[in-house]
């Protein structure tokens, strides 16, 4: 049974986490430097296994080697005059994502003209391909590997975007309730996966599905409490449960968490998932230290 088809009962049924189901024999930490600033927001992954991650409030964009090296591949100026709404720093990264030829795409908010999606290629300076709202909170992003355009979440703005990197082209591509935040952060993590965008809303604890045709968006989780990021393996959803410091999978059977601070979770805020294995960036937002958490899911 595709997950697409069984969205509604469990949307119905406001599913709650079960008792946690071990995803792993051990998880391998990779620890990162707080007083640096490297807070992990999302992640971006190599074909050798290296894991791209964008550092929320430096401009850096990391990486860290399947050995756990950790180097900064590429730095986005932070604005004098930075002023991110709502968490008022001078500039915020959110979502990185990989197209074909390793070009980098990174959401970028500094509440001024320098907000938009920007152009990274390790080694050279990064590039605005896209302005976005300076009133906005750019968060997750996603590509649509069809026709290589890149969808962006504005957290604030009730609206997911579609920005053509070529041209610059932007579409508010779709809005709405379903996206809104109810106080804080709304439109958060996005992926397209089986023909449709699928948005997390932190703020309502739901994931949404749009599909490419158009059609009206529905939700088909609810019930997972403030859900950043998140991520397909096969069929079953694997999202971060930020503030409850807890990775959770949703399938045909409910929502089990897999991963909680026992594991040495601090605050998720992102996951990406290659064949088996799991990664999730820690950004230890409210307390804890920030890491990169490799594990296997069953």
């Amino acid at each position: 049974m595709r997950i697409k088809h069984i969205g509604a009962a469990l949307a119905a049924a406001a599913v709650l986490a079960g008792t946690a189901t071990p995803a792993h024999a051990a998880p391998r930490i990779v620890p990162l430097d707080l007083a640096a600033g490297q807070q992990p927001e999302n992640i971006a992954l190599e074909p050798d296994g290296s894991a791209d991650l964008t550092f929320a409030y430096t401009g850096e964009i990391g990486r860290v080697t399947p050995d756990g090296r950790v180097g900064v591949i590429a730095r986005i100026p932070v604005p004098a005059d930075g002023d991110v709404p709502v968490v008022h720093r001078k500039l915020f990264l959110g979502g990185i994502v990989r197209a074909p030829g390793g070009d980098l795409y990174v959401a970028v908010s500094t509440g001024t003209p320098a907000t938009g999606l920007y152009r990274v290629r390790p080694g050279t300076t990064p590039v605005q391909v896209a302005a976005l709202s300076p009133a906005g909170f750019q968060n997750g992003v996603a590509r649509d590997p069809a026709s290589g355009d890149i969808f962006v979440a504005d957290s604030f703005g009730s609206v997911v975007r579609r920005v053509s990197p070529r041209t610059g082209r932007v579409t508010d591509w779709a809005t709405g309730a379903l996206l809104a935040p109810a106080g804080g952060f709304g439109a958060n993590g996005v992926k397209v996966h089986d023909g449709a965008v699928w948005v997390s809303n932190l703020d309502r604890g739901t994931l949404v599905r749009f599909p490419l045709t158009g059609a009206p968006g529905r939700v088909v989780v609810s019930g997972l409490g403030p859900v950043d990021d998140f991520a397909f393996h096969g069929e079953t959803v694997v999202a971060a449960v930020n503030q409850e410091n807890r990775v959770v999978t949703v399938d045909r059977n409910g929502t089990r968490t897999i991963l909680s601070t026992s594991d040495g979770l601090a605050n998720p805020t992102s996951v990406a998932v290659r064949g088996d294995t799991l990664y999730v960036a820690d950004s230890a937002y409210f307390g804890g230290s920030p890491n990169l958490l490799r594990a296997r899911v069953r």
